[in-house]
């Protein structure tokens, strides 16, 4: 991946907190799967 802007990188939003987040470098090969911000939203789940 070639240098972009921290704002030109792309974004999900989170399945727990509903918080958008960039990119980061370690997803880098499963960014498809990634669906949670950090760690402790993956540990807490889809929240009602």
């Amino acid at each position: 991946m070639k240098m972009r802007k921290k704002s030109e990188l792309p974004q999900k939003i989170c399945a727990s907190c509903g918080l958008p987040f960039s990119w980061r470098k370690k997803w880098e090969r499963c960014w498809h799967e990634v669906q949670y911000c950090s760690e402790r939203c993956r540990r807490q789940g889809k929240r009602v």
